[in-house]
């Protein structure tokens, strides 16, 4: 599809979960690549809608309509929201999303001076498997974080992923060696190597836009 014209819903960066009222468990993703990406499709025409994690002030193209979450929950309602009641073309869900959660929040702020505190975690619900339900037509861009290389075995598990997401693209993500690795695959093969989330934006529009 040409990405003039289209309304794309874009997530990026951590999602939060409570260990108490004060406290979070967190992640480190920065929310760059879908950053990269919102501002490149709005200058090329896009609608783009950003749903964008915990990470401080981003600046953003002003055509970019930025909608800010923190928690688990808040991202969840939120992609329910914009996919049941509007009308989009396809979802890059690029956040880094909490895959576990605290079985309890403890009531008010835990005091400090503990010897131990120990938090007992259980798995979230995987959001992107939801995605394509609440609007099934939509095109669907997965990302997938990896450690090791990016073999048979990972492209692997990310084709498992991308089957039960009913997802048309994935994005397998990997550092090694300190450096930054992405192939895009899709159902049947490799798509593209990038070296760069610059890169990486690129290519990825290029593959939609076909």
């Amino acid at each position: 599809m040409g990405i003039k014209g289209k309304k794309v819903l874009v997530t990026a960066g951590p999602t939060w979960v409570a260990i108490d009222k004060v406290r979070v468990i967190s992640n480190i993703a920065s929310a760059k690549t879908g950053i990269i990406l919102a501002k490149k499709m709005a200058a090329l025409g896009a609608k783009v809608t950003l749903l964008l994690g915990p990470i401080g002030e981003a600046r953003l193209d002003k055509r970019v309509n930025e909608k800010r979450y923190s928690f688990f929950d808040e991202l969840d309602s939120l992609l329910k929201r914009e996919l049941s009641l509007k009308t989009y073309d396809a979802v890059i869900h690029s956040a880094a999303v909490s895959d576990y959660r605290p079985k309890n929040i403890f009531c008010g702020k835990v005091k400090s001076g503990k010897d131990n505190l120990n938090l007992f975690l259980k798995p979230t619900s995987k959001i992107v498997d939801k995605l394509k339900k609440y609007s099934p037509g939509i095109f669907l861009v997965m990302f997938k974080l990896e450690f090791g290389a990016l073999g048979d075995k990972l492209i692997n598990s990310a084709r498992r992923a991308m089957q039960r997401a009913a997802a048309d693209l994935c994005v397998v993500n990997t550092f090694s060696e300190g450096k930054y690795k992405a192939l895009i695959i899709n159902k049947n093969k490799v798509l593209d190597k990038v070296y760069s989330k610059e890169k990486l934006a690129g290519k990825l529009l290029k593959i939609i836009s076909l």
